[in-house]
């Protein structure tokens, strides 16, 4: 069974930045989208950003356009979410999946097939 790993989450102030990492011990993601989703207390689960395998399409969700960064290091296995400029509505549990496509948008769960656990994400202050 295929299983994502998250990390680098935590408790951070309004406008300072974090990074995520994700990555899958034993299972190569070079031939996958990989896409980040968050889930807010209370809400849906939302699609936030997707990176595609071969030439590294990006796309985001509207709210987070111009402050998070997605990218790929193949060599080393691992996805990155770059969050700068936070604030207090980017709470949530990011989770990472792995799919064959990111669409032509923020992704939708349905196009993932593997998944993390999650790491929690908070902006406070």
């Amino acid at each position: 069974q295929v299983q994502l790993v998250e990390s680098g989450g935590g408790l951070v102030q309004p406008g300072t930045s974090l990074r995520l990492s994700c990555t899958a011990p034993g299972f190569t993601l070079d031939y996958y989208a990989i896409a980040w989703f968050r889930q807010a207390p209370g809400k849906k689960r939302e699609g936030v950003t997707c990176i595609t395998s071969s030439v590294g399409d990006t796309y985001y969700l509207d709210s987070v356009q111009g402050r998070f960064t997605i990218s790929r290091d193949n060599a080393k296995n691992t996805v990155y979410l770059q969050m700068n400029s936070l604030k207090p509505e980017d709470t949530a549990v990011y989770y990472c999946a792995a799919g064959w496509g990111c669409g032509y948008g923020p992704p939708v769960q349905p196009d993932f097939n593997f998944w993390g656990q999650g790491t929690q994400v908070t902006v406070s202050s």
